[in-house]
């Protein structure tokens, strides 16, 4: 039997329901982003940023090239030494921008977090496969659509429990960014043309080494 690879099915990342969907950032993904930021005229270097979803710290590395500074933390330790904290019973205090990548089946509920404590905006890396559903669309894009829809045109893969930049996907991703000084409802769609092969030579050393750390397991369990 051959493997269906219809798109409806290739999308599909199925997690049990009390998963903590571990699936790390590609941190060229995160660059992708802020340079959009900059280029709209936001002064990230003066601002302050939360990633209440720090996992490994892939994104919050390539956040601190950008911010002032950056509140980290995660429900889930994961070793790297982000303070222990569920972001959904409300974070202690206000930040300029929060910047995720949020569980798949708790993405509404961060981002209705995220507005109500961030004075500048938010921004979640989700599945493109989240602006479907009547549900969704009722309960958060009715009332707070996000003010811009950053679609990746090149695939941004993420593995569960591991950053793999060798991985593939068939799983498309985009950036839902609300701009909180948004002068209309209006939701604007833009394309983040390609920019792994020259964002990725900018990224965290630590990121690299986390990589080559995989690399070396996957040659010594081979063996």
């Amino acid at each position: 039997m051959t493997q269906n690879t219809s798109s409806a099915v290739m999308q599909q990342r199925s997690e049990p329901h009390d998963s903590l969907d571990d699936f790390p950032t590609p941190p060229w993904a995160t660059r992708a982003l802020c340079e959009w930021l900059v280029a709209r005229g936001f002064s990230l270097g003066d601002m302050t940023c939360r990633e209440p979803a720090a996992n490994r710290g892939f994104m919050v590395r390539e956040l601190e090239d950008f911010f002032a500074s950056v509140a980290a933390s995660d429900v889930h330790d994961y070793g790297a030494g982000y303070p222990h904290r569920d972001y959904l019973l409300g974070p202690s205090d206000r930040t300029d921008w929060t910047i995720t990548n949020p569980p798949f089946r708790l993405a509404a509920d961060f981002i209705r977090t995220a507005l109500a404590f961030s004075d500048v905006g938010c921004a979640v890396l989700v599945r493109s496969a989240f602006l479907e559903g009547v549900g969704r669309y009722g309960s958060l894009f009715c009332a707070t659509p996000p003010s811009d829809v950053l679609q990746f045109v090149e695939r941004v893969p993420m593995v569960k429990g591991r950053y793999d930049p060798g991985a593939s996907t068939a799983t498309s991703y985009c950036w839902l960014v609300w701009n909180q000084r948004a002068t209309t409802q209006d939701t604007r769609l833009h394309w983040i043309a390609p920019c792994r092969k020259r964002l990725e030579p900018l990224c965290h050393a630590e990121s690299r080494s986390d990589v080559n750390v995989w690399s070396v397991f996957k040659w010594w369990t081979k063996s």
